[in-house]
């Protein structure tokens, strides 16, 4: 037996409707929400709908900063006309580098200048081998693609060199150069979109929070799912009581599925011809070249990225931390396995606590069981790290990232799906289904949205860095957690600090190599 639930998207009471509509015209009838009763279970869906916005006649445009390196002298940005197109420099064209790229010329801007380490007019496909060779390969195509934009290895002296000649950046490099790489580009007025998590410390993502502020600018995280409705209805639901007063989150990734748990470094290898070894580390302390660290297996690195978590969490805690406006955790603690001082976990699990909320946050990844295989550089796999049975009910862990759990029941959801499922049915009893009031993205598309602000279409990116800063300030608190393991983290997030452990400073603020200081 299916019954169902009609509303419109714009609000309205919902009313009931019984039986099941005719397959014929079911895509004209499809409700907003369909409960579907199969015991105490219930999914709900919804149509997706485009939203217009309004039109814009010109560009709104910032008067920021350009500087040389990292510093805050200021310069006008140049006035964009009816119809120019926003043009934007790509840091990072491999990759992810290329998605960014894309979802940014698709979104309608123009791509005037390409910045990576490494040099297409001096690559040797011989000079690497096995899959450096086809990553580092694919590097080059970017520049095939965009003849007419300025190649350049250092972002920096893209950044100085362009000036008014690009509007905006994507930076889709690993994770040690967000956040120089964003800093310097809001100094000088361009408009950011960065991938996730945004920067590769606590503190950085702080500063970028503030300075973004401060100079007005336009920015947005690469966690897509964010810009889709169905996310967006999602958080609107929850945020209406859909479930009550809400007590625990879980969430779950079976990631890494690169190498991680590993102690020493790799053998020092030859450094490709036409790659910039030196300028691909920049900011962090100095390791010698191997095929093993980059192009790809760099997120397992402390020294470059922040595992798992810092690379899934962005997207997988995403509803549940702004459905919930979790903010700052006050304490929080980890179980691990496979840390090092070098490498992040082969798998962990962390309890945030948000006490002022009366909610904890559990996060789990990786795979119980597996083992890094240091011959062959890579995991040996395990057994889905996820929550216990208790939790899941008999929900497929593989078909669900998180589950929100309240007074009235359990909410499981998967970024990917517009389906998502509540239980027991009862839940949804006596409820009225509020009017949307979060702003959709047009086409579901962070990179139009990001767009569509830098016109002054909308307000703002729903994921810029006024919520990206601090939601990744809090992912990369559990990094900290997972280097620390078995020691309770006791946050002060208005001072930034460790409460009960001081030594633990140096991770919340990193130092960087000679000629990458920053003032702030």
């Amino acid at each position: 037996m299916e019954t169902f639930f009609r509303s419109q998207f714009e609000g309205g009471d919902p009313t009931l409707s019984g039986g099941c509509p005719n397959p014929v015209d079911r895509q004209e009838r499809l409700p907003e929400y369909v409960i579907d009763l199969r015991g105490r279970m219930r999914h709900l869906s919804r149509r997706m709908k485009k939203e217009s916005t309004p039109a814009s006649t010109r560009r709104t445009f910032v008067k920021t900063a350009a500087a040389s390196a990292f510093g805050f002298q200021f310069v006008p940005s140049h006035v964009w006309g009816a119809n120019s197109r926003v043009h934007f420099g790509a840091i990072g064209s491999g990759g992810k580098g290329k998605a960014d790229i894309g979802g940014s010329v698709k979104a309608g801007m123009t791509c005037a200048a390409l910045v990576d380490i490494v040099d297409a007019e001096k690559f040797s496909q011989a000079g690497a081998s096995g899959s450096a060779k086809s990553r580092l390969k694919s590097i080059t195509e970017a520049r095939e693609k965009f003849p007419d934009a300025k190649f350049y290895t250092d972002y920096r002296e893209m950044i100085s060199d362009m000036g008014d000649k690009i509007d905006a950046v994507t930076i889709s490099t690993p994770d040690h150069h967000h956040f120089h790489a964003a800093l310097q580009a809001m100094r000088a007025g361009k408009h950011v979109y960065c991938q996730k998590p945004l920067t590769h410390s606590i503190w950085e993502a702080r500063i970028l929070t503030q300075v973004a502020r401060e100079t007005g600018v336009k920015t947005q995280m690469g966690n897509q799912a964010h810009a889709n409705s169905h996310m967006r209805r999602v958080v609107e639901l929850v945020q209406a009581g859909i479930l009550g007063k809400v007590s625990e989150v879980h969430a779950w990734t079976n990631r890494p599925i690169w190498p991680q748990g590993f102690s020493s470094a790799p053998e020092k290898e030859e450094v490709p011809l036409g790659l910039d070894w030196e300028q691909w580390i920049g900011p962090a302390e100095w390791v010698d070249y191997s095929p093993r660290i980059a192009p790809f297996a760099w997120r397992g690195w402390w020294n470059f990225g922040t595992g798992a978590l810092g690379d899934m969490a962005c997207h997988i805690m995403d509803m549940p931390y702004w459905a919930l406006d979790l903010g700052s955790p006050t304490s929080l603690k980890a179980k691990q396995e496979g840390n090092s001082d070098l490498s992040a976990p082969i798998n962990s699990t962390i309890e945030y606590d948000f006490a002022d909320k009366g909610i904890k946050l559990h996060w789990y990844d990786g795979q119980i069981g597996a083992k890094f295989d240091a011959e062959n550089w890579r995991l040996i796999p395990g057994e889905f790290n996820r929550p216990n049975e208790k939790i899941l009910e008999g929900a497929d862990y593989r078909k669900y990232g998180s589950v929100i759990i309240g007074e009235r029941g359990k909410l499981f959801f998967d970024r990917f799906k517009d389906t998502w499922m509540v239980k027991p049915s009862s839940s949804l009893d006596g409820m009225e289904f509020p009017e949307p009031s979060i702003p959709r993205a047009r086409d579901n598309d962070n990179y139009k949205e990001w767009l569509d602000a830098i016109d002054g279409k909308v307000e703002r990116g729903q994921s810029d860095f006024d919520y990206a800063g601090p939601f990744s300030e809090t992912v990369l608190l559990g990094c900290l957690a997972q280097r620390t393991a078995g020691k309770k983290i006791e946050w002060d997030a208005e001072q930034m600090k460790v409460k009960n452990h001081p030594e633990l400073d140096a991770l919340i603020r990193r130092e960087y190599r000679d000629g990458w200081e920053v003032e702030v």
